[in-house]
């Protein structure tokens, strides 16, 4: 079930908020754990059961490490637990990927294949695994205390609003949220101003640039003009930057309207002008989850400069392989990586001495380069779309294409897109709310209109939400599959 859907916006949420503050606080994380299986279940009972199975094996591994604090027993069921929840995530995330691997060197040396696991992959399993791992190892670490009752454990784990596609919640974050929290009527106001603007930037923003994206990027290699190739590599930026920060927003907004304050996951990360920059920006929570608990342990940079880059490529080729069981999600984290190493040997100092917009230009325009890497189907599809981008694609452009693409609609929600994507609204809205805090008593009715139209204006634009989800079929979800 997506957040995105009518379903959940006209059935599921209002039931769920409902009986939610109908019933008294101590049947309320009961209540919500239990409408967190019903909305992982809706993408199949099968997804449920493993999900109950994570639940249950981290309960009792992290009361084995408490029970045996400070000996070496605790590090020894820290081991077992994320060996297991890594076993559990390779099985369902990377066992095909594994055997086909396999199959290509034993068809090389002329053996038998293995025949095809067949596994789907479980929806959103990338996420709470890491969040169970964050458990166990805050546990263990002492910065949060055990969880005796399950259910409250399984809460955590399985909380639906952040459940299938982040941001990936720390334990220690939310452990004291989990024992008590509240709900007044300015959070809860917060929670749904916030849940409407990310599901305008999903729906209105995210699904159009993703139509133009999709078009690019299933267009033949011989047929695909150099502008569509960028046009479609710019519109997936945008598409997959406003489909997962959309989301992540109104998880956040649902945190909210349940008393639970989750960190923020985005901060414009296209305004970055280095990619160590767009790295504290994009994905905040993969990223600082990976720092803390993969990059420091394995030494940082405190053991020399040759062992913090051996740490960034390993750190870098992980979070390519969380994101997708494929050599071009990998080759995508080396990317990255790379570009991180050659800004912590100089090259940061270096491009320091340029005009900021050129810092601007090369952030973006490597970011672009990977992205292409990302979407594409497979390596070979990337490197004919790479061609298309410098001048090797068909020489005539299709216009019946652009005819179909470049209209009205388009062209308003792709600026409406530019300019939110620099953060150009929130400063204009910055901007309002500084002169609006300076005026005096005898002005007050200005203030109090503005805050009318931003209600009126927010209504609208769930209202035309709706109609789009209604009206129309495409409304994908990059993040679902990781």
């Amino acid at each position: 079930m997506l957040f995105s859907s009518p379903v959940f916006l006209f059935v599921f949420l209002p039931a769920v908020l409902f009986l939610y503050f109908l019933l008294g606080n101590k049947l309320r994380n009961f209540f919500l754990f239990l409408s967190s299986l019903v909305f992982f279940a809706w993408g199949g009972v099968s997804y449920s059961i493993l999900l109950i199975f994570s639940i249950i094996f981290n309960y009792f591994i992290g009361r084995g490490i408490d029970k045996h604090s400070g000996s070496k027993l605790s590090s020894k069921y820290l081991g077992i637990g994320v060996f297991l929840n890594l076993l559990f995530l390779g099985i369902f995330k990377y066992a095909n990927f594994i055997v086909e691997n396999l199959n290509g060197l034993l068809e090389v040396l002329s053996y038998k294949p293995f025949g095809d696991p067949g596994i789907i992959l479980p929806v959103g399993i990338s996420f709470y695994t890491f969040q169970a791992m964050s458990y166990l190892i805050d546990v263990y670490r002492k910065e949060a205390e055990v969880q005796k009752n399950p259910f409250n454990l399984g809460l955590y784990i399985a909380l639906f609003p952040q459940l299938i596609a982040g941001p990936i919640v720390r334990y220690h974050d939310i452990a004291q949220q989990i024992k008590k929290r509240t709900v007044d009527s300015a959070i809860f106001a917060y929670g749904v101003r916030r849940f409407i603007i990310g599901l305008a930037k999903k729906v209105l923003l995210g699904n159009n640039m993703g139509l133009v994206a999709d078009l690019a990027f299933n267009t033949p290699a011989d047929q695909l003009s150099t502008p569509l190739a960028w046009l479609g590599l710019v519109t997936y930026a945008l598409h997959i930057y406003f489909d997962f920060s959309g989301y992540s927003d109104m998880a956040i907004g649902l945190g909210k309207m349940f008393g639970f304050t989750f960190l923020e996951n985005f901060n414009y990360p296209y305004v970055s002008r280095s990619i160590k920059e767009f790295w504290r920006r994009w994905h905040i929570s993969l990223s600082t989850w990976f720092r803390d608990y993969l990059y420091v342990p394995l030494g940082g940079n405190r053991k020399g400069n040759w062992r913090t880059y051996f740490n960034l490529i390993i750190v870098f080729f992980v979070t390519g392989l969380w994101h997708g069981a494929s050599w071009s999600f990998v080759l995508w984290g080396f990317l990255h990586g790379f570009f991180l190493i050659v800004e912590r040997i100089g090259g940061s100092r270096f491009s320091g001495l340029f005009w900021r917009p050129v810092q601007h230009i090369y952030t973006i325009f490597i970011v672009l380069m990977a992205w292409v890497l990302f979407r594409a189907d497979s390596l070979g599809a990337a490197l004919s779309y790479y061609g298309a981008l410098f001048g090797n694609g068909a020489i005539q452009n299709d216009f019946a294409v652009y005819n179909k693409i470049l209209n009205f609609e388009f062209l308003l929600f792709f600026t409406i897109s530019l300019l939110s994507a620099t953060g150009a609204f929130i400063k204009i809205g910055g901007f309002v709310e500084t002169k609006l805090s300076g005026i005096n008593e005898r002005y007050f009715a200005i203030t109090e209109i503005y805050r009318t139209f931003q209600a009126i204006f927010l209504i609208g634009i769930f209202v035309l939400c709706s109609v789009y989800l209604i009206t129309n079929t495409y409304n994908p979800f990059i993040y679902y599959r990781f």
